[in-house]
């Protein structure tokens, strides 16, 4: 359940509140830091190296393997000493130079396989590169013997440090700086009631999952990213006088960084013993943890109490806790904030209960806020100044803390003075970073952050090379990861399905948001809240992670890693160095600066982003000369033909060409035997008519055996049936996409999808798609992980296996003019939860039975010219939440039964009968405008005059808008045909 919105942040732990709330501080699980995850990796590539390649480099072992143990010996400290790096100008220094060091060591290891590379081939050709090559191996070996030294020198350094890094390591590393702003967080615990903005609704649900609920113990979990309001919410919850009524104990416990589970265990019993006024037990001072939970167990035995828990950052936390907690059947609570939804998953399986997710102040409820705080006597903004404010308050997007903090600032300039504040405006970035009362902000969204282990803090960083305010596409994101190096194989996963891991731990840290889901409720678009994107851009800049050209960064370190250019090259940029980079992304920057940015990108370039760069008509030819490429995107930009020459790109993993014009592939594309997505396709929509284009090619791709994601090959050519074929080898598959599948075709294909275990989503088109059968009736035993199908052309009959796989999420059936009504064999799929099904049966009513469709969340039913009625029986179809009916133009009531449809959300209908859409544009006593009152959103439409004409209905009977044509709608909700 969402929760509303929320006022103020509170920014830290609270500390004297008569007994009742305290402060008390926790043990957190180590993480890796920024130093040592180059280091991991780098150890890693070496253990691999060692293993696999150093039979053909025989003549540096000895320095692979002494490389190797000295780092392995530096990453133990390298955990404590990043601690120190802020407050410790020696140990800061000291840990550049292993970064540093280790980017150096990687550029050699990654230049001599590269000569590795170059030397196979032809024997004669072999040879020439071997000749030519000899000198640059010569040299790179001596850069290894220096690189050794180097090594010994700073080990030898370290030495100095030891003392230092021992006494943090057996102490707790919390300086007085820090703690100094962590204090801060009474102040959430102390504001006025006047100083709270829309947290009415929010404490009214709480309150009543408290007060009003079981008799059972339950936990109430409130989540969200840092600076949302959570403390604030649930104190004022907390304080409210039905709340002290109906609780015999109240305790307040706020978790932060360095104290012990026993303290936690000690200052809790404590609490509970002063407010039933017993005297603490003796040996509250013992260290035995399974003592101490007993007795705060008696201690609240028989009694009604609330416990809240503010701040827990992992699933540990509230393991370590949870048995101290007894469920007597009084009507007890514990009640905890976190921006980790897995303790609130955790805790709501442990206990049951109710999770909340903090949502972010609307515009208007931010602007009531930031008003009060900024022009406290007249809270009104000046005319003159609403502008700039606006501009500023954008950047917050709705977080109380950071609103609160910068019309802080803002409170003490002169309203007379429009450049000051627009200064604020331009350089919000850095009054953050510089102003004492605005670094809190940092702090708070940076706790996320620090907590994180070093894979994701590279995959957090990383979030900073894309455009702000940008949204980000799922696979995208996952592809890149892998191609970064950021995913580390595990037992049982592919790398794809360990990066999508990744994903969500950064979503269920509250440091990425969901923006755009499936209908299947798979993650597709995500996005960084501004903020944080701030930071991970200020961290990547410090740490040498990455760096970025925009309107406020024009320059680069010389050894950068990764680059990433929203802006078009100054003349003074176009000489800077670019040869140790590794990732270079151009999203939307000009063509102009894309050719001074490959003029000077060096060989072992593994990331190649050039989406959307506009005016890109020519596949770049220097990067046929990037041997080391892992990852290269064309996407949405004007490319028609790929080289032939692209089979010299051997290490290429993902071959992105998805929205360009190429529909023919070179035959050496089988060269690429480490491809693991191909993407060669684009759609083209004009009102119903959806054309997908793919592409054609006479190599012998069932050779790429890597290979995950095929979309789209046009299967037309004269030697698909061998292709066909051959596609039963590539067993990696996870999505197979076919367009203009031959009717002889089937057979084979069927055969070879049997063989394809891995695959999840089958996507083919027959070849002619109103004449051309598609024979798929031959599929004796489909993959067993197969959940998505789409299959357009003429069936004739439902094949026999879609009905009792079991495992289908989606199905998408078009044009297939079945003999037999498929409703009947379809109702019963246990797992379905999107169907649309376009002119696949000549129904004259559509019936939908009682008990059918479990878990159907999303209908669209198209192109029914002789559809004259639709009946739901109740209890058919209970979890709908979207129903879209379109080019039914007979079709003159709505469905009947469609109040049995409780949880739907939204209907749509497209080109219906006029007498449906007069129902329900002006007539809202009609039984059919009746039938749909309990349906939130309702909207209606045709194709007109080269574009849609969409309306809402409002429930007083007036259009609630209008919009002519599809700019600004979002592609989800349009007719499902156009997807």
């Amino acid at each position: 359940m969402n929760i509303g919105r929320l006022g103020l942040e509170g920014y830290g732990g609270a500390r004297g509140w008569s007994g009742t709330i305290k402060s008390t501080t926790f043990p957190r699980e180590r993480k890796e830091k920024m130093a040592e995850g180059p280091v991991t990796f780098l150890l890693n590539k070496l253990s691999n190296f060692l293993e696999y390649e150093i039979c053909h480099f025989r003549n540096i072992q000895e320095e692979i393997i002494y490389v190797r143990d000295e780092l392995a010996r530096v990453k133990a400290f390298l955990k404590i000493a990043d601690s120190l790096e802020e407050s410790d100008e020696q140990v800061k220094v000291w840990v550049e130079q292993i970064r540093d060091l280790t980017f150096n060591i990687e550029d050699i290891l990654d230049e001599f396989m590269l000569l590795s590379i170059q030397d196979h081939g032809h024997v004669l050709q072999a040879m020439l590169c071997k000749l030519r090559n000899m000198k640059a191996r010569y040299r790179v070996i001596h850069e290894l013997k220096q690189v050794n030294s180097r090594i010994k020198s700073i080990c030898e350094g370290h030495k100095r440090f030891r003392p230092k890094l021992r006494r943090v390591g057996q102490h707790s590393r919390a300086d007085d700086s820090d703690n100094h702003w962590y204090d801060h967080r009474s102040d959430a615990l102390l504001l006025d009631k006047s100083d709270l903005v829309g947290i009415e609704e929010s404490k009214r649900i709480l309150m009543e999952h408290l007060v009003d609920g079981l008799l059972e113990r339950e936990v109430i979990s409130v989540v969200g990213m840092g600076g949302l309001g959570k403390t604030t919410l649930v104190k004022q919850v907390y304080d409210d006088p039905a709340v002290k009524k109906h609780f015999h104990i109240r305790v307040w416990l706020t978790f932060s960084t360095s104290c012990k589970l026993v303290e936690l265990l000690k200052d809790m019993l404590q609490q509970i013993a002063c407010q039933i006024r017993k005297p603490a037990p003796q040996r509250v001072d013992t260290s035995n943890k399974e003592w101490l939970k007993m007795m705060i167990k008696g201690f609240l035995l028989n009694k009604r109490y609330l416990i809240v828990l503010d701040d827990v950052w992992n699933v540990i936390e509230w393991e370590a806790i949870k048995y101290a907690f007894p469920n007597d059947g009084c009507g007890s609570r514990v009640m905890l904030t976190t921006r980790n939804a897995d303790v609130a998953s955790a805790s709501q399986a442990d206990f049951g209960g109710n999770i909340h997710k903090s949502k972010p102040l609307n515009d208007e409820e931010s602007w009531k806020l930031f008003c009060r705080k900024t022009f406290s006597e007249t809270n009104l903004c000046p005319p003159s100044l609403e502008e700039t404010c606006k501009s500023i308050l954008k950047k917050c997007e709705g977080l109380p803390l950071p609103i609160v903090a910068i019309s802080g600032v803002l409170a003490s300039k002169d309203t007379q003075r429009v450049d000051e504040w627009d200064l604020v405006r331009r350089s919000l970035r850095a009054e953050i970073d510089g102003n004492d009362r605005l670094k809190k902000i940092n702090k708070v969204l940076s706790l996320s952050f620090n907590e994180l282990p070093y894979y994701l803090k590279c995959c957090f960083l990383h979030l900073s090379v894309f455009p702000e305010g940008y949204g980000i596409e799922r696979m995208r994101l996952i592809r890149l990861w892998v191609a970064e190096g950021f995913v580390e194989a595990k037992e049982g996963r592919t790398l794809e399905e360990a990066a999508d891991y990744y994903l969500k731990e950064l979503l269920n840290r509250s440091l990425l948001q969901v923006t755009e889901w499936t209908a299947d409720r798979r993650v597709k678009v995500c996005r960084i809240h501004h903020l944080l994107q701030q930071i991970a851009i200020k961290k990547s800049k410090e740490q040498s992670f990455a760096a970025r050209v925009d309107e406020q960064n024009s320059s680069w370190p010389d050894k950068v890693r990764r680059l990433s250019v929203h802006t078009k090259f100054q003349s003074s940029q176009q000489n800077m160095s670019l040869s140790q980079l590794r990732s270079l992304y151009m999203s939307g920057a000009e063509k102009s600066s894309l050719k001074a940015a490959l003029q000077h990108v060096g060989k072992l370039l593994t990331v190649l982003d050039l989406q959307a760069v506009p005016n890109l008509g020519k596949f770049p030819m220097q990067v046929l000369e990037m041997y080391s490429l892992r990852y290269l995107s064309l996407r949405y930009t004007e490319v028609k033909t790929v080289p032939s020459s692209i089979g010299k790109l051997q290490n290429l993993e993902t071959l992105d060409l998805k929205y360009t014009y190429v529909t023919v592939l070179p035959r050496e594309i089988m060269e690429l035997r480490r491809l693991r997505q191909l993407l060669v396709y684009r759609y083209e929509t004009i009102s119903y008519s959806h054309s997908k284009y793919g592409f054609r090619t006479p190599a012998d791709i069932g050779s790429l055996q890597s290979l995950q994601k095929l979309c789209y090959w046009e299967a037309d050519g004269e030697r698909s049936c061998i292709i066909m074929r051959d596609i039963g080898k590539m067993l990696h598959l996870r999505r197979l996409c076919i367009l203009k599948l031959k009717k002889e075709d089937g057979t084979t294909l069927c055969s070879s999808i049997s063989r394809l275990t891995n695959l999840v989503a089958l996507s083919v088109t027959s070849l002619d798609e109103d004449e051309e059968v598609l024979d798929l009736q031959n599929l004796s035993s489909p993959p067993p992980l197969l959940q998505r199908i789409y299959l357009k052309g003429r069936l004739l009959e439902m094949p026999h296996w879609i009905p009792t796989h079991e495992n289908i999420v989606t199905l998408h059936l078009r044009l297939c003019c079945l003999k037999d009504d498929p409703l009947i064999s379809l109702q019963n799929l246990p797992n379905l939860v999107h169907l649309e099904l376009e002119k696949v049966y000549d129904w004259k009513v559509l019936h939908f039975k009682a008990k059918g469709f479990k878990k159907l969340q999303k209908l669209g039913l198209d192109n029914y010219v002789g559809l004259r009625g639709i009946e739901v029986e109740g209890g058919a179809m209970p979890s709908l939440v979207q129903l879209i009916i379109q080019r039914c133009k007979v079709l003159r009531n709505v469905p009947v039964g469609i109040e049995y449809l409780t949880t739907l959300k939204l209907l749509e209908f497209f080109d219906v009968h006029d007498e449906l859409v007069m129902k329900l544009e002006h007539d809202d006593q009609s039984q059919d405008y009746q039938r749909v009152a309990h349906i939130p959103e309702l909207r209606y439409g045709s194709w007109t005059d080269g574009g849609w004409d969409v309306k809402s209905v409002d429930r007083t009977g007036d259009e609630a808008g209008s919009s002519h044509g599809t700019n600004g709608r979002n592609r989800g909700e349009l007719p499902p045909c156009w997807k």
